[in-house]
């Protein structure tokens, strides 16, 4: 009898934690833990945080900050990562965000609070950038629908002991240790992931050439763009106080958002032209739907009934588990990714219109708790196979031109929708019953945007 031939053998595919991709793994999941928590931290602390430093009419404004200028290091690192690869974007992403933690927890105006938070943002978005390059460059295709689900269950620790752990270090030393205690932690993380940045390039990773390749042209449009959103975010803030002032401020933020926009996405994205173009902005509509409405939350939980910052954020918690079961399914391919898309709007849909009959005075809160696990599982769903499908739809030398556009999106949507609530917020007043009208307008809103996902969701095909 003869040896069996190697052709005979069965194919054994790739595992993310197998002994080539181990390492690498590891250190992506622990960065994202790192950036989840804080978002998470800043999310149950931030009622505390703005009184102390008498922000409460920055509340929207101070998680804009940190979005607006992810856009922009988004588009930079995504440039940098197509034309020199991810390791320059991705080292300095961590630096600005140590940076930014420690001005955050030494900020004693909220001046200074939200320049910290500025300083996060580009630290995170130059991250999460190289981060989605580095996925498509160290992991074959088949590998990368894991790899996203990783990405997604990386969340789920942060989002289970987050809250709690950020309220207990906020009740015993106070807000400012929530950012100080995330820095050590990035060290470990950059070790492990020294192979993956040392990776040299192949002979298909050619320097795009195309016109998102430019990087004067495309730094001034990330720059009108994030520029625009803050434009645009003041002037809405400003309505109620100054109309004339706040409408012009709007109408010329918008007017650099769309520039920028139309210079930074695939063209015929803003048409929805079918393909790549629809999938990058979807990104957009999940994004906002989801944490025009997640942000807000604690805040209605704690000022409308009476929850503690602990209680508050659980809500916040069970909605991430809920992502991380959206984002294992998706990694299953158990349908078509238009089909999963469409589903996963339906989901985020329900989960906002749920949500609202929390601050009812009829309802009991923790209605919040069902309710953000059906948001988060279509969040889960939904953003895995938006990632996973525009990586498909793209040329190699456009894969980080790309995740930046899926990022610029990303952060936009979430930034206008914050943003927007939290003017709402400031016209409609801070009192008990307003926060709990506030936020009924603010879900109703978002819920709009969400079922518009559902509506498009087809023309991602």
């Amino acid at each position: 009898m003869t040896a069996p031939k190697a052709l005979d053998a069965p194919h054994v595919p790739p595992r993310i934690f197998g002994p080539a991709y181990r390492t690498a793994s590891l250190g992506i999941l622990l960065v994202v833990t790192l950036i989840a928590f804080e978002g998470m931290s800043v999310g149950v602390v931030m009622p505390d945080l703005a009184r102390e430093l008498h922000a409460l009419d920055l509340y929207g404004l101070s998680f804009s900050a940190f979005l607006v200028s992810s856009l922009f290091a988004n588009v930079v690192a995504g440039l940098w990562s197509d034309r020199r690869g991810y390791a320059v974007p991705f080292l300095a992403g961590l630096a600005l965000f140590v940076t930014g933690m420690g001005l955050a927890g030494a900020a004693q105006t909220a001046v200074m609070f939200l320049a910290a938070r500025a300083v996060q943002g580009l630290g995170a978005g130059a991250s999460f950038v190289a981060l989605f390059v580095m996925i498509a460059r160290v992991y074959p295709a088949e590998m990368r629908p894991k790899a996203f689900a990783a990405i997604s269950a990386a969340w789920v620790v942060p989002s289970m002991v987050g809250p709690a752990v950020a309220g207990f270090v906020a009740g015993n030393w106070g807000w400012r240790y929530v950012f100080y205690g995330i820095i050590p932690l990035v060290v470990p993380a950059l070790v492990m992931l020294v192979p993956a940045l040392r990776r040299p390039a192949t002979s298909d990773e050619a320097p795009s050439e195309g016109p998102r390749s430019r990087p004067l042209a495309m730094t001034l449009a990330a720059a009108a763009t994030a520029g625009g959103a803050g434009v645009l975010l003041h002037g809405v803030d400003r309505l109620h106080l100054a109309p004339a002032i706040g409408a012009a401020e709007t109408v010329a933020g918008l007017c650099f958002v769309i520039y920028g926009l139309y210079r930074l996405l695939p063209q015929g994205s803003l048409r929805f032209v079918r393909g790549l173009p629809t999938t990058v902005l979807m990104r957009g509509l999940f994004t906002a739907a989801f944490f025009g409405v997640n942000s807000f939350i604690p805040l209605a939980l704690q000022d409308v009934k009476g929850f503690r910052l602990e209680e508050a954020g659980i809500a916040l918690t069970t909605g991430a588990l809920g992502w991380s079961a959206g984002s294992f399914l998706q990694s299953r391919r158990t349908a078509e990714p238009h089909r999963r898309i469409r589903l996963a709007a339906a989901g985020v849909t329900a989960g906002i219109l749920l949500s609202l009959f929390a601050v009812l005075p009829w309802m009991t809160g923790w209605v919040a708790v069902p309710a953000w696990i059906v948001a988060g599982f279509g969040m889960g769903l939904g953003m895995a196979t938006i990632s996973v499908t525009a990586l498909k739809q793209s040329p190699v030398n456009e894969q980080g031109a790309n995740s930046a556009a899926l990022t610029v999106t990303d952060m936009l949507g979430s930034a206008l929708a914050i943003g927007i609530g939290g003017a709402l917020i400031n016209l409609i007043g801070h009192s008990s019953a307003q926060i709990a009208t506030g936020f009924l307008v603010i879900c109703l809103l978002m819920a709009v945007v969400g079922l518009s996902a559902v509506v498009l969701a087809g023309r991602i095909r």
